[in-house]
């Protein structure tokens, strides 16, 4: 039944008229909002209320034909659904009404039990945006928007021109009086199910009568000046900018919010609407080019997407410029919204960026650490890998170097030795007293179990660590590292580099359980039992396949993985006589090796593939060759010879291809030329597989046919809700900073999954990184400068010991390298889309990214607001109406 009360409440707020054209009806946001809360005879006595001006009770009561008793009652109801105000003054309560938009909307969904309880009044404040920002699209002149952004003070503390009005320090020391609250728009998106995972509670600060308010009817605690400037320090290590009321007057307002681009309402106008002037400050950024190296931190930050990176170097063909609409002079339709901005966010420009950010599966910023690493700060460099890769130490030593392969310098001379340089870089790690251990962000008290001690896990556990969660690793061998650990070998990873590394996470709380074997000792079901919220599978593909060969179950011949596991472990014995290995990959190289130094007398290789094709990195092969190791390529197993079930020999025959005229793995043989190779020991290397035991028993998680597990390919969370997967369980084998990327995008899912209400995609960042097409560089110019070199590590000295011979660069190497690197990527910025936040410049570690004053606006008494708008939209009209044909003009000719 419909509150006729409550819609006339509705219309006296909103200043309309039941019968007008613009009338608030029962299927308005206005009336819903109110309407699970405020009851008729409620809505009678707020009824008689004013706006702005404060009644007492005794003033209310005869107005509204009710006992000062009942109409105090029903007054401070309201006041406590978030319909009135109310307020002290001269000694007295009094009461009053607001505007909806920063009003009333906030004031209803910020009472925690009601938003909890009546979902409807969140999207009804979300359905308020949607229906009167269109209304405001290029109408508001700067600075006399509903809400408008604060900068970041640190962003503006050299600024010639900045004004107090500018400063948050301002707001908070013109008050003497501060509470703190959970922020109403991301409640509001919780609500109904779309949060973005940004920080919601106790973001928001009330100043003055707003915080009296706020802490009598329990919608936030009181706090201190100094707690309210700790918050604000806290919003921005968060990622968070700040954004305020702007209704109270210039100078004034009576809160400060903490916002983000995914989640604010307000901003929803600049993002969606491409209505910018609405909220934005009086500055603007600006992006020093040299100054600039890429990393992509403020791209990330940035809460209206104004940041992409894109390509420094000059090109050969310039792209032409497309010209642009704005809403400032355009008739602005709905055709011209981005309905889609919290999930069509781009990180680059079309013409693509740096391809060492691109190509590295974590979008590390390698461009930010070299040029660190070359100013000789080294532990800012450790710190900027780390937002990215928690085991710099792991990947320099074992990395694909995807950065290298792709590297523009490759072009001139060779690619810049970036894995080298993160290696000297992450030396740190090997320190306690040097290591970097990130500042723990939030406590979160819910606690995550991750299944799996490897790369995946590791770095999931470490993310969740930081955002302040509970972690729980468990690991059913006996060393941490899964096959970081137990799948390489000591003269390529020692083991003191993975447990220093490891460390960190102890350092961060996260609790480890080895030789504890999930579904065997413990089951999922059990777990949950003892609270854990979610689930990271990631245990990695630690068995070996099989070729099915004749003889393949005969004593001596086990699988490279296996073989790698037990050397690691220290559970095997020396070999003698004669070892083939039967695989050609980077696993094989490993197993090959370690034969050699387990005591092997001669170790041979067989592949299929031509030396050219062979899957392993040549450098490895080199190694290989240089331990004595005979490759035989183009060769492949047909059976395994056994004498009294004893493997005395292999015999192969020739691999004409391995590939069919489709591309598949589909080899072919020259059945007349055959050999037999004396073997005492066969070890296969041809691919691992997963062994899932009874991990999954009674889930509803899917597995491939290849044992690798069904999720989705952005979130990673499987048909179980609560489990998400990542590294090789999620893709079969691959690199370990291919896991170590997973980890951190699961981390993220995870956090969304285990708070309530918030979506697993809307707000999130996709890291959808290109390079830029090197045919377009201008390359001519540039120096050529000698890579930096180790010295060569003597085969018949490194296949004596399982240490890593290799050397790390020198502080004086690290410095030539460094000079070497091009800097070809650059952070482009949009001037009209930036709303002078700040946010990008507390990421940015160069100084490259500065705010500019580029306006000159503040706020205008309420009264004067109306007015205000109506000269500048008729102005905005002439605009419009004298631009249409201008557009059509250069349409025709453009054609």
């Amino acid at each position: 039944m419909v509150k006729e009360k409550v819609i006339d409440l509705a219309n006296m707020i909103s200043k309309t008229k039941r019968g007008a054209k613009d009338e608030v009806k029962p299927e308005h946001p206005e009336y819903k909002v109110l309407e699970p809360v405020v009851t008729n005879e409620m809505a009678e006595v707020a009824l008689c209320l004013k706006f702005r001006e404060g009644m007492s009770v005794e003033e209310v009561a005869p107005l509204c034909g009710k006992s000062p008793e009942k109409t105090k009652e029903l007054l401070w109801e309201l006041a406590m659904a978030g319909a009135t105000v109310v307020g002290e003054q001269e000694g007295v309560d009094k009461f009053w009404y607001e505007i909806w938009v920063p009003g009333h909307m906030e004031l209803l969904v910020n009472h925690k039990e009601n938003a909890l309880k009546y979902p409807q009044m969140g999207k009804a404040f979300d359905d308020y945006g949607r229906k009167r920002g269109p209304l405001a699209i290029g109408n508001f002149p700067i600075g006399t928007g509903p809400m408008r952004v604060i900068p970041i003070e640190s962003a503006i503390s050299g600024e010639s021109k900045r004004v107090s009005n500018d400063e948050i320090s301002k707001y908070l020391n013109d008050n003497d009086r501060f509470s703190v609250s959970d922020c109403s728009c991301r409640t509001a998106r919780e609500a109904m199910g779309e949060g973005c995972g940004h920080l919601k509670e106790d973001m928001c600060i009330q100043l003055g009568h707003a915080a009296e308010y706020y802490i009598r009817t329990g919608r936030g605690r009181e706090i201190t000046r100094e707690e309210a400037f700790e918050i604000i320090h806290k919003a921005e290590d968060n990622g968070l900018m700040h954004n305020m009321p702007n209704v109270d007057g210039p100078g004034h307002t009576h809160a400060i919010c903490n916002c983000c681009g995914c989640g604010c309402l307000a901003l929803r106008n600049a993002n969606m609407l491409t209505n910018h002037d609405f909220v934005r400050s009086n500055y603007t950024v600006k992006v020093d080019a040299d100054k600039c190296v890429a990393c992509g931190e403020c791209v990330e930050v940035c809460p209206t997407n104004a940041l992409k990176l894109g390509q420094k170097l000059c090109k050969n063909t310039p792209i032409p410029k497309v010209e642009r609409e704005l809403p400032y002079n355009t008739e602005w339709t709905p055709d011209r919204w981005n309905e889609d901005y919290r999930i069509n966010r781009e990180v680059v420009m079309a013409e693509g960026t740096a391809p060492c950010k691109a190509g590295c599966p974590a979008h590390i910023g390698v461009q930010g650490y070299i040029k660190l690493a070359s100013q000789g700060k080294y532990a800012e460099a450790l710190k900027l890998i780390k937002l990215e890769n928690p085991f710099p130490a792991v990947c320099g030593r074992i990395c694909p170097k995807f950065c290298e392969d792709d590297c523009t310098r490759c072009d001139i001379d060779g690619a810049v030795a970036v894995d080298d340089i993160k290696k000297f870089i992450a030396q740190q790690d090997m320190n306690a007293d040097t290591r970097y251990v990130p500042t723990i962000k939030n406590h979160y008290d819910k606690k995550i179990a991750v299944i799996g001690a490897g790369p995946a896990g590791l770095s999931c556990a470490y993310y969740l660590a930081v955002q302040g969660y509970k972690v729980t690793v468990f690991e059913k061998q006996k060393a941490l590292g899964g096959m970081l650990t137990l799948g390489i070998p000591s003269y390529r990873l020692e083991k003191d580099v993975i447990n220093a590394e490891i460390d960190v996470l102890k350092d961060l709380g996260v609790e480890f359980k080895t030789g504890v074997e999930i579904g065997k000792d413990i089951s999922l079901s059990d777990l949950r039992t003892q609270d854990y919220k979610a689930f990271y599978m990631a245990i990695g593909a630690q068995a070996g396949r099989s070729l099915g060969l004749e003889g393949e179950d005969a004593q001596g011949v086990i699988t490279g993985v296996e073989f790698l596991r037990h050397v690691n472990l220290g559970d095997h014995s020396k070999f003698e006589g004669n070892v083939i290995v039967i695989g050609g990959g980077n696993v094989a190289i490993d197993v090959a090796r370690t034969a050699t130094r387990v005591g092997a007398a001669q170790v041979d290789m067989f592949c299929l593939e031509s030396r050219e094709k062979m899957p392993a990195h040549a450098e490895e092969v080199e190694e290989a060759l240089d331990e004595d190791i005979n490759v035989n390529n183009s060769w492949g197993p047909k059976r395994i010879v056994a004498e009294n079930g004893k493997v005395v020999s292999v015999e192969f025959r020739k691999c004409i291809s391995v590939f069919d005229a489709d591309g598949k793995f589909n080899p072919s043989y020259d059945e007349n030329d055959t050999k037999i190779v004396p073997a005492d020991h066969v070890l296969l290397s041809v691919g691992q597989a997963m062994d899932w035991g009874n991990i999954l028993a009674d889930s509803k998680v899917v597995l491939n046919p290849n044992q690798t597990i069904q999720a989705d390919a952005d979130t990673f969370q499987t048909g179980e809700p609560d489990i998400f997967a990542g590294g090789d369980a999620l893709t079969g084998p691959r690199f370990a900073i291919d896991a170590i990327a997973h980890g951190k995008e699961g981390s993220i899912s995870i956090h969304r999954f285990v708070q309530r209400g918030q979506s697993l995609v809307l707000g999130r960042l996709k890291r959808n990184y290109r390079a830029f097409d090197k045919a377009n560089v201008n390359l001519a110019g540039f120096d050529t400068a000698p890579r930096q070199q180790t010295s060569h590590v003597d085969g018949k000295k490194s296949k004596e010991t399982f240490k890593d011979l290799r050397e790390t660069f020198t502080e004086e190497q690290v410095k030539k390298e460094s000079a070497r690197c091009l800097g070809c990527g650059v952070v482009i910025a949009d001037e009209y889309t930036c709303i002078g936040c700040g946010a990008c410049t507390t990421r940015c570690k160069f100084d490259a990214i500065t705010l500019t004053r580029t306006y000159d606006a503040d706020a205008v008494e309420f009264k004067d607001l109306r007015s205000t708008v109506i000269k500048h939209a008729l102005k905005r009209k002439v605009r419009v109406a004298v631009n249409k044909p201008i557009k059509k003009i250069k349409a025709i000719f453009s054609k």
